[in-house]
């Protein structure tokens, strides 16, 4: 007997989320017709029945590395050995619609060159999220990384967000690492994500380099999922603060990268680094005596080629 591979591998990155992998492996059954797989990569240091018990269902794989590898690298882990036409990337706090993945095959399919699709992601209080973005352009990226976080209807933010008009099917510089859909070809094409990003910009980054490579990122509001939110960050604030802004330096200064832009990349560290210092100030689990080693540890990315 010949076996069939699944036409979609649904790839799953938890730690700690056994509340709620269940709800997404139930909706993701809702959401296709089309045959999948489902494999679960867990980087929480310990399993937890949940899980395990998730792990026991016939369409579910759990791969466990035995240390928390960040979001990218775990992604790749899961995302090896596909054979199917398109890959699921997603967070394990996303809650499908009917027929949201059916939707979002039917426009991989209407796009031939796309790469990446992205859904339409519905916050839990019913708000649209921004989900499709430009890339950050040293204008944009510099404007929102420094004045978004306490103004966040300035200009910079807003084009960047894409907040202005109505949502439609076009093309994005980059979509929500939340959830994506990918085409296992063009995922393969750039060797997937970069895994030197820990958590934070690997999906920006993993956008830009299918641009680079002739693919397109294809915002697809008609696909629909509702997204919890920041479950596997929220005990840990204090350390995704910091991710967020190691991650965003090391994005914008790989962009202007050589010995002619080191002056731009200092600006850029100092910049950051104060945002970092005043956010970790309001984080929850922020503490004084470790924000300025904390700040110190960005800087040397600003000397890096």
């Amino acid at each position: 007997m010949v076996s069939v591979e699944p036409e979609i591998r649904v790839v799953v990155v938890t730690f700690r989320s056994g509340d709620i992998i269940g709800n997404f492996l139930d909706t993701l059954a809702k959401a296709t017709s089309r045959s999948y797989e489902v494999v679960v990569v867990d980087n929480s240091p310990e399993l937890d029945a949940p899980t395990a018990a998730a792990a026991e269902r016939p369409e579910v794989r759990l791969v466990r590395p035995g240390r928390n590898l960040g979001y990218g690298a775990a992604a790749n882990r899961g995302a090896a050995g596909a054979r199917g036409g398109w890959v699921v990337i997603a967070n394990a706090d996303i809650s499908f619609t009917a027929g949201s993945l059916d939707e979002l095959v039917e426009a991989g399919e209407r796009w031939p060159s796309g790469g990446a699709f992205g859904p339409g992601i519905i916050n839990p209080d019913g708000a649209l999220y921004p989900s499709a973005r430009d890339l950050p352009s040293l204008g944009r990226g510099a404007g929102h990384a420094l004045f978004g976080w306490f103004w966040p209807t300035n200009p910079w933010t807003a084009s960047y967000r894409r907040e202005r008009g109505t949502p439609t099917e076009a093309t994005a510089g980059w979509l929500s690492g939340s959830i994506q859909l990918v085409r296992r070809e063009a995922f393969e094409s750039v060797a997937g994500f970069d895994e030197s990003y820990f958590m934070f910009m690997e999906d920006v980054d993993l956008d830009r380099r299918l641009g680079v490579a002739g693919w397109s990122s294809v915002y697809v509001p008609g696909a629909v999922v509702e997204h919890l939110g920041g479950h596997s960050t929220k005990r840990t604030s204090r350390r995704m603060v910091v991710a967020h802004h190691r991650s965003m330096l090391r994005y914008l200064c790989r962009q202007y990268a050589g010995p002619a832009y080191l002056p731009l990349r200092i600006l850029l560290t100092v910049g950051l680094s104060v945002r970092l210092l005043v956010a970790l100030a309001a984080a929850k689990d922020s503490a004084g005596a470790r924000t300025t080693r904390t700040a110190a540890d960005v800087l040397p990315v600003a000397r890096r080629p």
